[in-house]
């Protein structure tokens, strides 16, 4: 069944994503328990990735902002995969690219996979609000990508993001975002476009502001970090604590770096994938990356009449049961998009 594939791909991406979020203990189980439920996890390694065309390609001077290239064979310029790593803007890595790369490649797409600044580095380096940081490196290295569009063999308009977690958060910003494309900076990369064709995401959190995070689930706990609010220890102030009681005084960093908020008529295609069906207004055992988030997402997209596909267990209407489906259809239609 092709929601087996879903599973797969959800198992790949959250071994790369999930366990750096948690920012929680272990539970306190008897260990004979817990060391049989770590023997049932043990997973065979992924296979090494194929041979990359180009490594650590600079796109950018902090050491973080490098890129990893796959180049499709083709005569004619190809449609490209933009995949963006999640670890909750904290951790992570380009190689869970795996997951799409070998069946991207096969159907004639590029890939690149991106590293970029996480939140503590960006606060090293005085970025405000830290956030900022991650989202404007893929930004910046996505116009790089099509700077290279002749010299890769890139079709600069067919680029699908893609990513799990905070690698989805940012690929949804980048594809509601207005244009940041600079027409008159003297930097030939500032001049490109920033705008997606497409995106096909894993787990994303589709909205910064808290207050609707406590909304649609209520136990949420994440997403202070982005904003440079760490809670007290000593007043038990968790960060989502912090977050929500100071939520007036950053909305206008919650109108700019939110996916929801920045929803509009001309935003890109995008398909969502989760791993448990929505229950809204009720706590879920993974609020950081629950179908709720998409739910309310696909609500907001109708209203602008922006394409917003869902895949959860149990989903209706399924057109898409996988992002590879998703993105090799949308990025190789003949038509537009």
């Amino acid at each position: 069944m092709k929601l087996q594939r879903v599973a797969r791909w959800m198992l790949v991406g959250s071994l790369a994503v999930l366990l750096p979020l948690s920012g929680v203990a272990a539970d306190k189980a008897p260990a004979k328990k817990a060391s049989s439920k770590a023997a049932k996890a043990v997973k065979p390694p992924q296979p090494p990735l194929p041979k990359a065309t180009l490594e650590d390609v600079a796109y950018g001077k902090h050491p973080k902002q490098v890129m990893t290239f796959w180049k499709a064979e083709s005569d004619k310029p190809t449609p490209l995969l933009f995949f963006i790593h999640g670890g909750g803007w904290m951790g992570g890595s380009r190689a869970s690219v795996g997951g799409l790369l070998k069946e991207m490649l096969q159907n004639g797409i590029s890939v690149v996979s991106v590293e970029y600044r996480f939140i503590p580095e960006a606060t090293a380096d005085k970025v405000v609000p830290p956030v900022k940081g991650p989202l404007t490196d893929a930004a910046r290295a996505l116009q790089f990508v099509r700077s290279k569009a002749k010299e890769w063999n890139i079709d600069k308009e067919r680029i699908g993001a893609s990513g799990g977690s905070a690698g989805a958060c940012s690929s949804l910003w980048l594809a509601f975002h207005p244009d940041m494309a600079d027409s008159k900076s003297d930097d030939p990369i500032a001049r490109e476009s920033t705008r997606l064709w497409c995106a096909a995401v894993n787990g994303p959190q589709t909205t910064l502001d808290p207050k609707q995070m406590k909304e649609w689930t209520p136990n949420s706990r994440y997403g202070g970090h982005a904003f440079g609010f760490a809670g007290d220890k000593e007043k038990k102030l968790s960060q989502f604590d912090e977050f929500l009681a100071k939520r007036d005084t950053i909305l206008p960093w919650i109108a700019e770096y939110s996916p929801y908020a920045l929803v509009t008529a001309d935003g890109a295609p995008i398909h969502m994938t989760f791993g448990a069906p929505p229950a809204l207004g009720q706590d879920q055992k993974d609020p950081t990356h629950t179908a709720n988030f998409g739910v309310k997402l696909q609500e907001h997209c109708k209203e602008f009449g922006v394409p917003c596909e869902i895949v959860y267990p149990g989903a209706p209407d399924v057109k898409h049961a996988t992002a590879a489906a998703y993105l090799i259809e949308k990025l190789k239609a003949p038509t537009q998009r």
